[in-house]
């Protein structure tokens, strides 16, 4: 379970760095079967494509976040 604690922070983490070692904790279970190979590269590939799109997106939503103001 201490793997999937540390996939789960690597989640959190969300850099390029995260992937790579995701994809190294998860190695280890890839033989177990075909239905677990699968569901690592899907995951995998969600992983990848969430950090895409925390890149691609996180300037637009932080700058309006920081203009806004509470009612006075």
């Amino acid at each position: 379970m201490n793997c999937f604690k540390r996939v789960e922070g690597l989640i959190d983490a969300t850099s390029v760095e995260a992937i790579d070692n995701a994809r190294v904790l998860l190695d280890q279970f890839k033989g177990k079967s075909e239905t677990v190979a699968q569901a690592i590269d899907d995951f995998l590939l969600d992983f990848m494509t969430l950090l895409f799109v925390v890149e691609a997106t996180r300037e637009r939503f932080h700058n309006p976040a920081r203009r806004w103001r509470a009612p006075d």
